[in-house]
């Protein structure tokens, strides 16, 4: 049973249920209000009748007192007397066979209570009174029930038609309430399938409104975008890296392809050769460690913690200085506390320091500068025209006048990567005066007075004081 086929079951029922038992109400409510008003009615006839203290030898029509003859039918109803030793008194030329039982005649002789009973009376179905009375004998006034009795099936064959159209509406409300509620399961549904089938993300369901399946209906559309976009971006690494390894690995083939005869090569060139297949090999070692540091997408590489951002840049500032000692770094770093894994940024602050290196000319200075989580690279090289400046932390991008430099492109990406990962953003821009100016920005805290919050120590590295 599909899950449209059980809602409109479910709706039915709980329907028909509402219905019926609303039904079974009012029959029960008009059955007691009805048998009710001819036990009233029964009642006051017994108060009517004035019985004699001494019955004596009772004849009816004496003129001592009068019991109602009428037949059971009609509106005045019938009574009899009934003395303790059973004798029954009956209306003078009427034989109306109402029952007499022990409890009747207990009733008679005071040792019981008057009481109300359902009998059959000549064939009808008769509702009878059964009172002591002053005299000692009991009095059995009856009535008949044929005319509730055919009020009660007029009303239950009445509740039943309602009953049946009832369930019907329910049911057809049912399916139209599912097929408006389930539109929008059903557009999830095929959208789900038509993904499934086709491997097609473009697919988006039009949703309206606030409520569940509307929210849900967002969702899956951001998760379709989510996994548009991650396929995107895998199949566009896929794409530049091959065409970024194609490149390395054709100039390395030839250089080994020539090394199979270095004997006829002159020990110069033969020196030179080996240098240009190690340099070829460390920057393919380099690109293959960016390419799978891009590929671990979102993936931490070990637990955030909460650092003091200044000190990983005094570090990368310190081995910068050394990687490359024709270089000048100036540092003006203000204390702050970052959230974050510090390996990552560590990556990210040494990628923005090779890359003002690569760029500055020798002798010159770079200054770093880092107030309230945003860090500042600034070199004093050609620049970034305006046109390149959106794009220098896309991957592999490389400008004009990059090319002619070593790298892979791969690093400032990877500064991004690890700035989205973190919360933060990044930007590039011409600096006055000429130069590049990179920014990492990152949520951050002031450092609290006597801090006792040390960053992590990776082994093998000295990390300088603030």
């Amino acid at each position: 049973m599909s899950f449209r086929q059980r809602l409109i079951m479910l709706s039915a029922t709980a329907v028909a249920a509402a219905v019926v038992l609303a039904s079974g109400i009012v029959y029960a409510v008009v059955r007691g209000e009805l048998r009710q008003q001819v036990d009233h009615q029964l009642r006051d006839l017994v108060e009517q009748i004035a019985i004699p203290t001494q019955l004596g030898a009772f004849t009816e029509g004496s003129g001592t007192f009068i019991l109602p003859s009428s037949s059971l039918g009609e509106s005045g109803g019938y009574a009899q007397l009934v003395q303790p030793d059973g004798t029954v008194l009956r209306p003078q030329g009427r034989e109306v066979d109402v029952p007499v039982t022990t409890r009747t005649v207990a009733v008679a002789r005071g040792e019981s209570k008057g009481f109300l009973s359902d009998e059959t009376v000549d064939g009808k179905h008769a509702r009878i009174f059964t009172a002591h009375v002053p005299g000692g004998v009991a009095i059995q006034a009856v009535r008949s029930l044929e005319e509730v009795d055919s009020t009660l099936r007029d009303l239950g064959f009445a509740l039943a038609l309602i009953c049946i159209f009832g369930i019907a509406l329910a049911t057809w409300l049912g399916r139209m309430v599912a097929r408006t509620a389930l539109r929008p399961v059903s557009q999830l549904t095929e959208a789900a399938e038509h993904v499934a089938e086709t491997r097609d993300l473009s697919r988006r369901m039009q949703t309206t409104g606030d409520d569940e399946l509307s929210r849900l209906g967002t969702s899956f559309n951001t998760m379709l975008e989510a996994l548009d976009d991650s396929q995107r971006a895998q199949r566009q690494l896929v794409e530049d890296a091959s065409h970024e390894l194609r490149t390395p690995l054709t100039s390395l083939r030839t250089n080994i392809e020539v090394l199979a005869n270095a004997d006829s090569l002159p020990p110069d060139d033969r020196r030179k050769l080996l240098r240009d297949v190690v340099r070829q090999l460390e920057e393919l070692t380099a690109l293959v460690a960016g390419l799978v540091d891009l590929a671990r997408g979102e993936e931490p590489e070990e637990a955030s913690i909460d650092l003091r951002f200044d000190r990983v840049v005094a570090e990368a500032v310190d081995r910068a200085g050394i990687h490359s000692p024709d270089k000048h770094f100036t540092t003006k770093l203000q204390p702050c506390i970052v959230h974050g894994v510090p390996a990552s940024l560590d990556r990210a602050v040494t990628n923005l320091l090779d890359n003002a290196a690569k760029w500055s000319p020798a002798g010159e200075t770079i200054e770093v500068t880092l107030r309230e989580g945003e860090l500042i690279v600034r070199d004093h090289g050609p620049g970034i025209e305006p046109d390149h400046a959106p794009h220098v932390f896309d991957r592999f991008y490389r400008a004009p006048a990059a090319r002619k430099l070593p790298g892979s492109g791969l690093g400032l990406a990877i500064v991004r990567k690890v700035a989205d990962s973190h919360g933060g953003e990044v930007s590039a821009e011409q600096a006055e005066g000429g130069g590049a100016r990179l920014v990492l920005r990152l949520p951050a805290e002031p450092v609290p007075t006597d801090p006792t919050l040390e960053p992590a120590r990776p082994a093998g590295r000295l990390w300088s004081s603030a």
